[in-house]
């Protein structure tokens, strides 16, 4: 271990004070129920969202690539590119996500089983698995719960080393483990290297250089690929983060507290965040969950075992800001790193509650918790299923506009423009490609050029106008025989290059 980590006393074996149980079947058990609970509830008849099939498009075997904007990524598309390389099937590469986030789940919370007891390890994890946020985004393409389920490993590293318990395999991890982080989202790995840095320097036996070191380390690592991508393709790094902050609106002081709250009803993007607050009750567990989290530092003891309630509150406080104060919209996939982390002081404090009395009190206490329980997963279950329902509504919607396409002549080599063009093309197997906005890739020249070798099409939505290039091509409805569907009312322009094969077969993901 490093000269600068090394403890200055012995510690104390940490099995000896936590007790709880052993927490290999815990954890193992909370892993596998989430992994079932989204293979029953989430998996089933999804599709692909715009932001996974941008992520998904780019390690696919079988769909072109989309245009990758500066504010994104690659951490998620390496995590899907084993499946999505070899298979369009978007089923199979659900249940493999849904597989790796019940392993993820159950190895962030193993990184404390030496410093919490391992009844209360389970109950965060099934406090955070039960969220419907984590639950409809733990089979997606998307890199938010894996940025939440490093910032948990690693700020559990973090803790085993600056209390003198971990060892190389601990500075190891914590390295790792912010790398995840920083690969998945940059800005999520430097605000969880910055919380973590300033836990290390605000206690005195913790200010060692060896453990300030890892956490440079490790975001160095995770954000060394975007680095380099921002300098081949961006035009640098600065130019990358001025481009990633015009696309999100402009980073600088926003209050999106509100936005947050109101998102919590099932908004999975709120931007403009302008709907009012109808539904309340989705968000009673968010104004609860500080309250918790406080009381879950308060009754863990003082001296060395608090600070596996501190650090994680304080680290999930830091990690949040960005998202409550620096944008002006709102997404609930952004806080799922300090749910994840405030998840642990919360089921202290809920055990507390529910066993530390007597007699009647403690059957009331247990009740009551129960009951609010019980309450909070009849909500989050309903937001799910509402959820979970649109998204089947869409797949079906995106499944068969690809097949009208096919039937209008759009097919392989070919370009989509327009609205939905990012979806339609990686059902359709095209390219997508835009003119103007953030995702802007060619120009009209471009697109009459692309009109001699490919398939071209453009979107246009219901009273849109498209773009001068198109207007004297010839137009075709794109949900003729469906007024319920999210395409009625849209406009498919084609040159004459593009003949209708008078099929509606092809292509679409299963």
């Amino acid at each position: 271990m490093h000269e600068a980590l090394a403890p200055r006393t012995v510690p104390i074996p940490l099995r000896r004070s936590v007790p709880g149980g052993r927490p290999l079947p815990w954890l193992a058990g909370v892993g596998a129920a989430f992994v079932l609970a989204q293979l029953l509830l989430v998996v089933p008849g999804s599709g692909m969202g715009w932001d996974e099939s941008v992520y998904t498009s780019q390690v696919s075997g079988h769909a072109p690539a989309a245009f990758f904007s500066a504010p994104r990524a690659r951490g998620i598309s390496f995590l899907a590119a084993p499946v999505a390389a070899f298979t369009p099937s978007v089923t199979a590469l659900r249940v493999y996500l849904a597989l790796l986030s019940g392993a993820g789940l159950s190895a962030s919370l193993w990184v404390w089983r030496d410093l919490l007891p391992a009844r209360v390890l389970a109950t965060a994890g099934a406090l955070f698995a039960s969220l419907w946020i984590t639950l409809y985004y733990g089979p997606s393409v998307m890199p938010n719960l894996w940025s939440a389920f490093g910032a948990l490993a690693a700020t559990g590293f973090f803790v085993r080393l600056a209390r003198g318990a971990g060892d190389r395999r601990a500075g190891a991890g914590l390295v790792l483990s912010v790398a995840v982080v920083a690969l998945m989202r940059p800005p999520d790995g430097l605000w969880l290297g910055l919380a973590l840095g300033a836990a290390a320097l605000c206690v005195r036996r913790w200010r060692r250089p060896g453990l300030l070191a890892l956490l440079a380390a490790g975001f160095a690592l995770g954000s060394a690929e975007w680095i380099v991508e921002a300098y081949v393709r961006y035009g640098g790094l600065t130019a990358r983060l001025h481009r990633a902050s015009e696309i999100q609106g402009g980073m600088g002081w926003h209050m999106a507290v509100d936005d947050q709250v109101r998102s919590l009803a099932g908004r999975t993007l709120c931007r403009p965040c302008d709907i009012p607050w109808q539904h309340p009750a989705t968000a009673l567990w968010w104004f609860a969950l500080p309250l918790l989290a406080v009381a879950g530092i308060l009754v863990t003891p003082w001296g060395r075992r608090r600070a596996t309630a501190v650090v994680p509150a304080v680290t999930a406080a830091i990690v949040a800001v960005p998202y409550l104060f620096l944008i002006d919209y709102a997404a609930p996939r952004f806080l799922l790193p300090s749910y994840a982390l405030l998840a642990l002081p919360v089921a202290r404090s809920l055990w507390w509650l529910a066993t530390d009395r007597h007699g009647r009190l403690r059957t009331a206490a247990t009740s009551l918790v129960a009951l609010a329980l019980a309450g909070h997963l009849a909500v989050q279950y309903a937001v799910l299923a509402n959820n979970t329902a649109e998204v089947r509504a869409s797949h079906r919607d995106f499944t068969r506009a690809a097949a009208r396409l096919h039937q209008l002549g759009v097919r392989p080599p070919c370009v989509i423009s327009g609205d939905h063009s990012v979806q339609l093309s990686f059902y359709t197997r095209c390219s997508s490609r835009q003119t103007g906005g953030p995702d802007a890739s060619i120009t009209a020249a471009g697109v009459r050029a692309a009109t001699r070798s490919s398939a071209v099409t453009v979107v246009v939505p219901p009273g849109g106008r498209p773009h001068p290039v198109a207007g004297e091509w010839r137009r075709e409805p794109l949900a003729p025989d469906s007024s319920a569907s999210r395409f009625h009312g849209y406009t498919v322009y084609l040159p004459s290059s593009v003949r209708s094969s008078g099929s509606a077969q092809g292509g679409s993901p299963r």
